[in-house]
């Protein structure tokens, strides 16, 4: 069954013009790249479902009659289930000049009768500028040139038109530019769990927004993708979370229509058996029929399989990268304890760790008797301005916020670019109390490093839910040291994977200063709060 489907099917159906498109598209269109090349095409019975789902409309009656019930969909299937198809099928049906893919009226049963978009503009964003002739677009390309009603359209590298010039359908890896965005009709973004630089991210703030521009065309926007690695913050990452707070009530989306396939839980893949039923599973029964399912848990059982990239790719599991240092599932799901509150007089230690220019800085607390973190302070270049700067009035008014407010036991700072503010803050709250702590000697960072993870593992550490430092988080990326621990281990430190990003991980790197600072405070004894003596009379 699927993951997860929003908003839950209802129990009367809505009217839609599905049947009528899925018609257009078996009758005029094909294959796309591979295989089945320029073949009639043929849709199985989950895309056929979820075409139904994507073209419902307002019955009579309602205000709203006639106009579409989803401006936003957004599928998530395993690799190799044909979705980049389904949405090229999709855009072919919403640049065709007879395409019944808005409502003219309802006939004397009460059922919708399509229409063509007049004048359509349909951009498909990818995430390169090579990945746009190989995606959606390129499926489309073909569907236009070798398909039944290759006659109606006119293709090109870069754009498609209908044959008597009216109407487009345009690659890109980028947004529109402002006179072509305030005319979208329909657009797809193809693969968003790899849309994750802050250009990609905007584009689809500003193609999402610009979907209320064009009222009359009735205009809507579709996702496909496979699952991505949880905290990197991608496009498919923001949708599945929308997802999840609509399905637990946290908030509402009418127009949102979500649908995911994955396997469950409950198969154990180290088994034959369970390997081939958790494939079936994220396959669906349609995709399952044709899929070489053996073939497929082969890949899992290579000596050098990445088992976590399998789960994303295969069963469309949103797992943590093998790549990523930490747990961000187990830190935001089971580490995690938002609306906490503890008192300010209870005696915390705090970590400091960033770059004072062009990325991120800040502090994290750690409560000394229970191990829970948060942030106290951050700053975070999220536009990538070459100009960005953390200022010294900046980082040394948060810390004099900090010791006003909060009872703290000990600070470890990385000095860095920041040399002249740790002496400052060890003159001003005693040397005892700051302690520069360079995170560039590899004995020390290693074991920091190990304790911290071996923290997260145990639960001994836990956080506050605060969503830039479980960002942080998932971004640490494994870097060895060439330095062995006094058991052989290796040991090893965190970095950003790509320096010039804002794929930040200064907080977990703080936050791992701060849990050492924690270990030595338990060691060193002398930060519990000293109790009055109640003395009877």
């Amino acid at each position: 069954m699927p993951g997860l489907i929003v908003p839950p099917y209802d129990d009367e159906p809505w009217p839609t013009l599905g049947p009528q498109i899925c018609d257009l598209i078996e009758e005029g269109a094909c294959f796309g790249p591979g295989d089945l090349r320029g073949e009639p095409a043929v849709i199985d019975d989950e895309k056929r479902a979820i075409i139904y789902r994507a073209y419902e409309v307002y019955p009579q009656g309602h205000p709203k009659a006639g106009k579409r019930r989803f401006k936003h969909v957004a599928i998530s299937l395993r690799k190799g289930t044909a979705k980049t198809e389904l949405a090229a099928w999709v855009a072919w049906a919403e640049l065709h000049p007879e395409g019944p893919v808005r409502c003219d009226g309802f006939d004397a049963y009460g059922e919708p009768v399509g229409r063509p978009v007049r004048d359509p503009y349909i951009p498909m964003v990818a995430y390169t500028e090579e990945q746009t002739e190989e995606l959606a677009y390129a499926a489309l390309k073909v569907m236009c040139e070798e398909g039944p009603d290759a006659y109606l359209f006119d293709p090109a590298l870069e754009r498609i038109t209908r044959i008597d010039g009216s109407g487009k359908a345009v690659a890109l890896a980028a947004a529109p530019d402002s006179r072509d965005g305030a005319r979208t009709t329909h657009q797809h973004f193809d693969e968003p769990h790899r849309m994750k630089t802050q250009r990609l991210l905007q584009a689809y703030r500003t193609m999402l927004a610009n979907i209320p521009k064009r009222p009359i065309a009735d205009p809507w926007s579709l996702t496909t993708t496979t699952s991505g690695v949880p905290g990197e913050g991608s496009v498919a990452e923001i949708e599945k979370r929308m997802a999840d707070d609509i399905a637990a009530g946290k908030s509402k989306n009418p127009q949102f229509f979500y649908f995911h396939r994955e396997a469950g839980k409950q198969h154990d893949l180290e088994t034959d058996e369970g390997l081939h039923a958790a494939i079936v599973e994220a396959s669906g029964p349609a995709v399952a029929k044709w899929a070489d399912i053996d073939s497929i848990a082969a890949l899992y059982r290579t000596p050098d399989a990445d088992k976590a990239y399998f789960e994303r790719v295969w069963l469309n599991r949103w797992v943590a990268s093998s790549r990523q240092v930490f747990n961000p599932v187990r830190w935001k799901e089971e580490l995690a304890r938002p609306g906490i509150v503890l008192p300010d007089s209870d005696p915390i230690v705090v970590g400091f760790d960033g770059a004072r220019w062009r990325d991120a800085c800040g502090f994290v607390a750690t409560h000394i008797e229970t191990g829970l973190q948060w942030p106290l302070a951050v700053w975070e270049n999220d536009e990538q301005a070459d100009d960005w700067e953390v200022t010294d009035d900046q980082v040394d008014g948060a810390l004099a916020e900090i010791m006003k407010n909060r009872n703290v036991f000990l600070l470890y700072g990385d000095p860095p670019r920041f040399e002249s503010n740790l002496a400052r803050w060890a003159g001003l709250y005693g040397e005892k109390k700051v302690v520069e702590w360079y995170t560039n000697r590899p004995r020390q960072i290693g074991q920091a490093m190990r304790a911290y993870k071996t923290a997260q593992v145990t639960g001994e550490v836990t956080n506050n839910g605060d969503e830039r430092m479980w960002r942080h988080i998932s971004n640490a990326r494994r870097g060895d040291l060439n330095v062995l621990d006094d058991d052989d281990t290796p040991l090893w430190t965190i970095y950003k994977e790509r320096p010039d990003s804002n794929l930040f991980i200064d907080l977990a790197m703080a936050g791992c200063i701060s849990w050492q600072a924690r270990l030595d405070a338990l060691a060193k004894g002398g930060w519990q709060k000293k109790r009055r003596k109640v003395v009877a009379l």
